[in-house]
């Protein structure tokens, strides 16, 4: 007796990322053998995850959501390097060369929305990895996950530097028509030369900016991050001036930023990177971070700098408004 033929072919499934860490441990990255590369040189990993929102302690929210591990940004200063090392993969080249993709993270959060458990809690989406990074104008998990919490009305917050968030801004608007939606673009400076040094797999700053002014425009609380701040680097008044006047000039809703911090993985990475681009750094740098957080002196005085700036721009009294 012949058997039908399966109308859907179900396929090998796909690993968790606890595998994915066992493969790594035993075989290196090499091990990854399913792993697509791209035209950006980068390697996919699709896995398979268990839950997609994620609790958190020490921070100004408890749930986050991410799609995505790894980040093809490559950011000199990311403080999510250190999370790579989770998957026994390196904080410097692989956290931009290899990327998570979590194929099955919409139904998995569609089924946690839906739990009678869950009473619609402040969720802060894209901390560990960029949301919007390229490979999300493929796989649509960013978009698809913002219309399951908007369904749900869901307090959410979203934090990039991808300017492809500008695609999703009917979401955004309908979203904010429902609940408390905030969007925060990660701009630390406008100087190109650090910009290029820092950041190197970003878009331009002005095109982040432009998404700012297009996000307000479309009724979407949106605003920038200056985060961070690097000491040497992108930290002198005239540099901070003109990111703070460029961020009021397109329509900035309210700006924030903060100082580098340096921990794990990544504090290796940058002062590895550090010595070879700014020598002329390193001393200062080992008397600034002899802890996790630059000396408190410091933080404050720039802090007073951006307060002053924010002032002169009108920020503090638009986010009043």
């Amino acid at each position: 007796m012949e058997t039908a033929p399966l109308f859907v072919d179900l396929g090998k499934p796909k690993p968790t990322t606890r595998q994915i860490a066992d493969l790594v441990r035993a075989g290196g990255v090499e091990a990854l053998s399913e792993a697509v590369r791209r035209a950006d040189a980068a390697r996919y990993q699709e896995v398979r995850c268990r839950s997609a929102l994620n609790r958190v302690k020490g921070m100004p929210f408890e749930w986050t959501l991410n799609p995505y591990r790894g980040c093809t940004h490559g950011c000199h200063y990311c403080y999510a390097r250190r999370y790579h090392t989770q998957f026994e993969l390196g904080s410097d080249d692989e956290v931009a060369s290899i990327i998570f993709v979590k194929t099955n993270f919409v139904d998995v959060l569609r089924g946690e929305l839906d739990k009678p458990s869950w009473t619609r809690q402040y969720v802060a989406v894209g901390t560990a990895t960029d949301c919007y990074q390229p490979i999300e104008g493929h796989y649509r998990l960013t978009r698809r996950s913002l219309e399951a919490l908007c369904q749900h009305r869901n307090p959410i917050g979203i934090i990039t530097k991808g300017p492809m968030i500008v695609r999703d801004k009917d979401v955004l608007a309908d979203m904010t028509a429902r609940t408390d939606c905030s969007v925060y673009i990660s701009v630390p400076t406008v100087d190109e030369d650090a910009w290029r040094q820092l950041e190197p797999g970003t878009a331009h700053p002005l095109q982040r900016l432009r998404a700012v002014r297009e996000l307000v425009d479309a009724g979407v609380r949106a605003g920038v991050l200056m985060n961070p701040i690097v000491p040497g680097i992108t930290s002198k008044r005239s540099v901070l001036e003109r990111t703070i006047k460029a961020i009021a000039d397109h329509g900035a809703r309210f700006v924030g930023c903060s100082v580098m911090f340096l921990e794990g993985g990544t504090r290796d990475h940058f002062l590895r990177w550090l010595a070879q681009q700014y020598p002329q750094l390193v001393d200062g740098y080992t008397h600034l971070y002899a802890r996790k957080y630059a000396a408190s002196d410091y933080r404050k005085e720039v802090a007073r700098v951006v307060a002053m700036l924010k002032l002169k721009y009108g920020l503090d009294e638009r986010r009043q408004r």
